[in-house]
């Protein structure tokens, strides 16, 4: 029986009922109902539960998706999704730069910022889904805690194997003994779908260009969470902005986050144009904190895409374009306050951990970008540094490891400069369904991006 992951309505609901109390709804009457009719929890950790539900209780859930969406939030003048209203609220919106003054990436820079999104990404891999007590587990039975190359199985017990799975799909292309090129994934994905869109449509591009170059060129069983459930309403006839709020409980996710570094890359020096980038992206898919952290992102990377600026000024850039009052300003600014009073990584993981594991899933944005900020700022953007301490800090880690590495790939300014450890084992080869990109070659990628960032 095939059980189709992040779209079974009766799954839907609880995810729905989480994030209406994280984003200002009072959900705990229609909860009520879903509970007195027998109706489960989410699924943890997996998109979908075992067994499925009566027909009673998937349209009773579909109804109550619906009534949830349509409750008011507290928060809503404090987290709008509209950019007109997001840059009002940012007082310190970045300025555009001046004619003729528009900064240059270099190949070189752009291609350390693919592999290193590669390798943070592929470094996450095996472990993406454990918690944060395994991950550490298994890396000190290898003798690599703190974190400081892949993992690996070999001399890793086999009971505390069986008690920490690998990721099932992951565990054959990502562990040391088995590296063989850069293996598909989302994370990578998305950048090469966004490089598709801006070589057809340019950096004017829509969000109705977005969605148009899904349906041509992305499999419905590549995406996840917000990006599933986008596809479904575009098949439904939904339109953007709509897709992004019509029963979809994955809207202030990681997938728009993980969709942003093509934005940056492309506007050096102009956080402002990534961030409006991000902006037309993210709004197929997610609403307000989602659609803040693909614009933090985007801005980070566009001011790291100079290189004339250290990791902290790329944060700050990064935080200028989301209202200040919102949830994840206040997540990004407690990040890196605590990387700047811990001197051992684990004391601000384990906070992290205490403030935002009891109310977010593992792949909600605000927790996962928190973390992202807090590993690049402790670490002073090294390279090394950042990608481990993203993925050692768990939650979404080949996805934070991905976005870390992207940005200390920038700061670091060449593929030499990024260990060879890290580099030699991808080959210069990246597996991918998109388009015609399958084996392609970092340094090919580089220049094509390289080719945006100068097209008028």
């Amino acid at each position: 029986m095939l059980r189709l992951t992040w779209v079974q309505p009766e799954d839907l609901l609880g995810h729905e009922l989480r994030q209406a109390r994280l984003d200002g709804r009072e959900p705990s009457a229609i909860e009520a109902r879903w509970r007195v009719a027998g109706g489960p929890d989410a699924p943890e950790r997996a998109g979908a539960s075992p067994h499925p539900v009566s027909r009673y209780l998937r349209l009773l859930a579909e109804d109550l998706l619906d009534e949830l969406a349509d409750l008011p939030s507290a928060l809503s003048e404090d987290e709008p999704t509209g950019l007109a209203r997001i840059t009002s609220l940012c007082g310190d919106w970045p300025a555009p730069p001046g004619r003729g003054q528009r900064a240059s990436c270099p190949p070189a820079a752009l291609e350390a910022a693919w592999l290193g999104r590669a390798v943070g990404c592929l470094l996450g891999k095996p472990v993406e889904k454990l918690p944060l007590d395994g991950i550490r587990a298994l890396a000190g039975a290898a003798g690599n805690w703190p974190l400081s190359t892949w993992f690996t199985a070999r001399g890793v017990p086999a009971d505390l194997l069986a008690a920490h799975p690998w990721n099932r799909r992951s565990a054959p292309t990502s562990l040391a003994e088995n590296i063989d090129g850069m293996p598909e994934d989302d994370d990578l994905d998305y950048p090469l779908l966004n490089l598709l869109l801006l070589q057809r449509h340019g950096r004017s591009f829509s969000t109705t260009d977005v969605a148009r170059l899904w349906l041509d060129e992305l499999p419905p069983g590549r995406t996840f969470t917000a990006e599933r459930i986008a596809c479904r309403n575009l098949l439904t006839g939904i339109e953007p902005p709509r897709t992004a709020r019509h029963r979809n409980p994955f809207r202030e996710w990681i997938g728009a986050l993980i969709r942003a570094d093509m934005h940056g890359w492309t506007n050096p020096g102009d956080p402002a144009a990534a961030a409006g980038q991000a902006h037309r992206d993210a709004v197929l898919t997610h609403t307000a904190n989602g659609v803040y952290a693909a614009m933090f992102t985007a801005a980070a990377i566009a001011t790291a895409a100079t290189g004339t600026h250290d990791v902290h000024a790329c944060l700050d850039a990064g935080r200028r374009v989301i209202p200040p009052r919102s949830r994840l300003a206040r997540a990004i600014d407690h990040a890196r306050e605590l990387a700047a009073h811990h001197q051992d990584f684990d004391d601000v993981v384990d906070a992290l951990h205490a403030v935002h594991a009891p109310a977010h899933h593992w792949v909600h944005a605000i927790p996962n970008t928190a973390l992202i900020a807090a590993a690049l700022a402790h670490a002073d953007g090294d390279f090394t540094g950042s990608v481990c301490r993203a993925v050692s800090g768990g939650w979404d880690t080949d996805s934070n490891g991905a976005t870390a590495g992207s940005i200390a790939g920038l700061l670091a300014g060449t593929p030499d400069a990024l260990p060879e450890r890290w580099r030699a084992p991808l080959k210069n080869r990246l597996a991918t369904t998109v388009a015609d990109f399958d084996g392609i070659g970092f340094d090919t990628l580089a220049h094509l991006t390289h080719r945006e960032t100068t097209r008028p």
